[in-house]
């Protein structure tokens, strides 16, 4: 099967998220075939912030600029399957929910939407204002899934990298990776 994966990260607070997600695609490498990622100027800051290091580029894969339009997934005729946007800030969510395709990430969601293929936003605001939820309820209405990076508890885990894989591990199931995690009831 051939697998080709977008995942956009965007300024808002989770890098490590982000980071994490990229570890786990890049330990399933015959599980795709083609990635491309897109991190924003405002990522690489919290990023730093976060995780204090510029591990982003240590990825060996096509990384793009958030105003490069040549890029692959731009167009439906690239034929990228999934795009991840992790995390997903509500500027961003906003835009894709408006059809504002202004940069790469919104232009390439607008065409994962268009051509019916997975879209998941991994939103990370907290609380949500009724704006926010009404650009959930579009994007979700246009076939995409909204995946907050709510983690869960109840395979207790015991480090903040365990924490975020509950959310990570979410994400890849609902691409429909095979992966190793936790499961409820076994």
């Amino acid at each position: 099967m051939t697998r080709k994966i977008v995942v956009a990260i965007t300024g808002a607070s989770g890098s490590i998220y982000a980071r994490q997600l990229l570890d786990k695609l890049f330990a399933i490498p015959g599980q795709w075939n083609e990635l491309g990622i897109v991190i924003t100027d405002n990522a690489r800051q919290v990023w730093k912030m976060e995780l204090g290091d510029t591990g982003y580029e240590k990825y060996e894969s096509n990384t793009f600029d958030k105003k490069d339009f040549n890029a692959p997934f731009a167009s439906g005729s690239g034929q990228f399957d999934t795009m991840i946007i992790i995390p997903c800030s509500m500027g961003t969510l906003g835009r894709i929910a408006g059809g504002v395709s202004d940069d790469l990430i919104s232009r390439a969601a607008d065409v994962i939407l268009k051509e019916r293929r997975r879209l998941i936003c991994v939103v990370r605001d907290t609380p949500y204002s009724l704006i926010h939820l009404r650009n959930m309820e579009t994007v979700t209405l246009a076939g995409g899934i909204i995946c907050p990076a709510t983690p869960s508890f109840y395979s207790v885990p015991k480090t903040i990298e365990e924490v975020a894989a509950t959310v990570t591990d979410r994400v890849l199931d609902l691409c429909g990776f095979d992966i190793e995690t936790y499961r409820w009831g076994r």
